[in-house]
């Protein structure tokens, strides 16, 4: 019997993209086992070197790995490219990252003893996808990953799969043994395969707070095993005097609304002091009113594509309209401009006057609006989630903003500057719902490699200078 087949679709225009058979968790992990201690054993310098021939590589193929994003996304072109870059610029990253977070150190111990700290690859780790950055994300795992001389089987979210294939083309004909990197197309059936198997050292998931809590309980009883959850987030935006109240507003709308917003650092709720709200509150509603959206090739190029899917598009407005019968004031309502397709217009609602607001990440272009009535509240009103990834203060001053920095929960925290501003070289990662204090980016190497600590001499030496009866 041949295995299930998964089909990707393009958002933009439901037009069939991609389909392939599903694949064998137990096969391809089995694959990068055999293929791990060759790779492992290469020095690092012919690591690096041979994703230096990645970057070349997916260079050559840029437009066309674009294009695919694109497509199979829904996310403009414009920005489809953007992602290309940072895919490239990964390499990079992570190579200075690895002689920061996991280079050797020396130093004199007792009897001319020499103390040495290096670091050692996990072995075979997974890789679960997501389908918001569908090459990016998961190449921040895979960079790192094989830099350190770990082996990888990469699962590419079931929405997304196509762009997942070609990414691990690009890291084969650069060189990268086929054994090394391992594409395993799937479903949740598979993930869950993947995360469960015995045969992985760890894994390095991106995607949702329910199924990373999940792979969290799953982990609890494999303390050997390494875990990394980079998860979502109820990221607040705290909107306090602002100077230049154009300014403010765009910032806002980028937070929110970029990838149609579908980043986990996107902007979910904006803080703004009553009394003082209507006039950004309009700004925003009129800079909101003039966003084109369309599909990833249109002319002139859309602010922002479509979610991922109908099915998306669905729990969104729903989650919307049940606001709204909550008591929230719609602002900007959540509507379907193409029938059939999940094209959302960005929705934007007061839910101040909602009592029992869900706490929740509403993953798409959905702003919830909460009045306070000073900075204390506003705060308090931020860190009124489990999440902890992503938050921002637009306006006040330094002394403002010192206090902002000490007292939020999270661990992306800017200044005039949107929520979804993290640099790749830094480290990225939350709290609460948001992470497992394993943060990516550019500590992304601290969890792919383990410290083994070395007291070493040419030759033993050692006496008992205590304790010893007289012969």
């Amino acid at each position: 019997m041949s295995a299930p087949e998964i089909v990707s679709y393009e958002p933009a225009t439901g037009a069939e993209l991609w389909r392939g058979r599903t694949g064998d968790a137990t096969a391809e992990i089995a694959i990068a086992r055999a293929a791990f201690s060759e790779w492992a054993a290469r020095p690092v310098t012919v690591r690096i070197e041979t994703l230096r021939r990645f970057v070349n590589v997916v260079r050559g193929n840029a437009e066309v790995l674009a294009g695919l994003i694109a497509r199979e996304t829904g996310k403009p072109l414009w920005e489809a490219r953007t992602e290309v870059e940072a895919v490239m610029a990964k390499v990079d990253i992570s190579v200075s990252a690895y002689g920061e977070r996991t280079g050797q150190r020396r130093l004199e111990g007792a009897m001319g003893a020499r103390n040495a700290v290096r670091h050692k690859p996990h072995g075979v780790l997974g890789v679960l996808g997501p389908f918001n950055f569908a090459a990016h994300l998961p190449n921040g795992h895979i960079i790192p990953a094989l830099i350190a001389g770990n082996a990888v089987v990469f699962k590419p979210s079931e929405k997304a799969p196509a762009t997942g294939e070609l990414l691990v083309q690009c890291y084969h004909e650069a060189g990268v043994p086929e054994g090394v990197v391992r594409l395993l197309i799937g479903g949740a059936e598979q993930g869950q395969a993947l995360a469960s198997h015995d045969g992985i050292d760890g894994l390095l998931f991106t995607g949702s707070a329910r199924a990373g809590l999940q792979l969290s309980r799953q982990f609890a009883e494999k303390p050997g095993k390494i875990l990394a959850l980079e998860m979502g987030g109820n990221n607040p935006i705290v909107l306090w005097n602002p100077t230049d109240l154009d300014a403010a507003a765009t910032v806002i709308l980028q937070s929110a609304f970029l990838t149609a917003g579908q980043r986990c650092t996107a902007a979910r709720r904006l803080i703004v002091e009553d009394g003082k709200h209507e006039v950004i509150l309009e700004k925003i509603g009129k800079i909101t009113d003039r966003l084109i959206i369309g599909a990833p090739d249109d002319e002139p190029q859309p602010f922002m594509g479509p979610v991922i899917d109908n099915e998306a598009a669905d729990a969104l407005q729903e989650t919307y309209l049940a606001l709204m019968m909550k008591g929230g004031a719609p602002i900007r309502r959540m509507d379907r401009p193409v029938e059939g397709r999940p094209f959302l217009t960005p929705g934007i609602i007061d839910v101040t006057n909602v009592a029992d607001r869900d706490d929740e990440e509403a993953f798409g272009p959905l702003l919830q609006v909460i009045r306070v009535p000073d900075f204390e509240s506003a705060i308090a009103e931020a860190n009124n989630t489990r999440f902890g990834l992503s938050a921002s203060l637009i306006g006040g001053n330094p002394k403002l903003y010192d206090r902002f920095w000490a007292e939020i929960r999270a661990g992306v925290v800017n200044w005039n500057r949107p929520t979804n501003g993290a640099p790749s070289n830094a480290p990225f990662g939350g709290l609460g719902l948001s992470g497992n204090h394993r943060p990516s980016a550019l500590y992304a190497a601290d969890y792919c490699a383990y410290p083994v600590a070395s007291s070493e001499m040419d030759q033993a030496r050692a006496a008992i200078g205590i304790g010893l009866r007289d012969r």
